[in-house]
């Protein structure tokens, strides 16, 4: 049996990563020049590059549709995002001090049926939580979309950060319990600071998945002027008269910067959080 010199085989496995890359990056390809191709050629030309350059997409669809301005949208999506990320930052971090520092009665029991809610569906409890907003008031502003992040409902991040946490030798606690720190003192000052790869992790993904959320966006939002991104993008496209698809795609052009620029800001301690968070318990 012939085995293949080192050389061609590194060179195979590049040769597989680099298909990979782009088939993996060929819709964002494809979406970049769709977004500055003429209107006619969007749906009708199968070519990647476009016959000529026509950016009226990116200025009609900034005008925004329904007579709202598509950076009314950024900044909507902005302050939700924003948001989420601050309260899921907060919340999952104190319980998950509780779960990984402190020592309370059935703390275990409760650490297990949290774990038990991540193979939940969220369409169980979407009807529940609507109800209840409903009943509040609160439908149709942002308080559905941001106040469940500050009771700590994202287990996900949560067990995250546990597992990070556990990895902190406790005799930073004890060493701080001597020098008169209370258990608040000891999770601002000690812990906290030490789990910021943990909490970039959880900061990211909350951020992307906030900013790409359409159907929880789209259950609570109903005025055009509270529209996020995703929902600005839907009203180029109308079923009953013409469609915008060269807008559309600009605008989504668009919409990719602010998720890459945060990714690309924090991709090392993203590495250092995810990797470390997996192999320490």
């Amino acid at each position: 049996m012939t085995v293949l010199p080192r050389s061609a085989r590194s060179a195979g496995w590049h040769v597989l990563c680099l298909v990979i890359v782009a088939v993996v990056l060929y819709p964002l390809v494809w979406l970049a020049f769709a977004s500055v191709k003429p209107p006619d050629e969007i749906l009708s030309r199968l070519a990647l590059l476009p016959t000529r350059l026509v950016f009226d997409g990116y200025s009609k669809g900034w005008e925004g549709a329904a007579d709202v301005g598509f950076g009314r949208f950024f900044l909507n999506s902005f302050l939700v995002a924003g948001l989420s990320v601050a309260a899921n930052v907060l919340s999952c971090s104190l319980a998950a001090f509780a779960f990984a520092r402190l020592k309370f009665r059935f703390r275990g029991a409760l650490f297990a049926f949290m774990i038990t809610t991540l193979m939940l569906p969220y369409h169980v409890t979407l009807i529940p939580q609507y109800v209840i907003f409903q009943q509040a008031g609160l439908v149709n502003t942002f308080v559905p979309l941001v106040l469940p992040k500050l009771l700590a409902t994202e287990a996900f991040f949560v067990f995250l950060i546990v597992q990070f946490m556990r990895g902190i030798p406790r005799e930073l606690d004890e060493a701080a319990t001597i020098d008169g720190c209370s258990v608040y003192r000891t999770f601002w000052h000690v812990v906290l600071p030490l789990s910021k790869p943990a909490l970039v992790t959880t900061s990211i993904f909350t951020f992307i998945w906030t900013w790409n959320d359409f159907f929880t966006q789209m259950v609570y939002l109903n005025d055009t002027e509270k529209f996020t991104v995703p929902l600005g993008l839907r009203l180029f496209v109308d079923t009953s008269s013409e469609s915008n698809f060269g807008a559309m795609f600009a605008m989504s052009a668009l919409a990719l910067v602010p998720i890459v620029l945060f990714f690309l800001a924090f991709q090392r301690l993203l590495v250092e959080g995810v990797s470390t968070s997996g192999l320490k318990g």
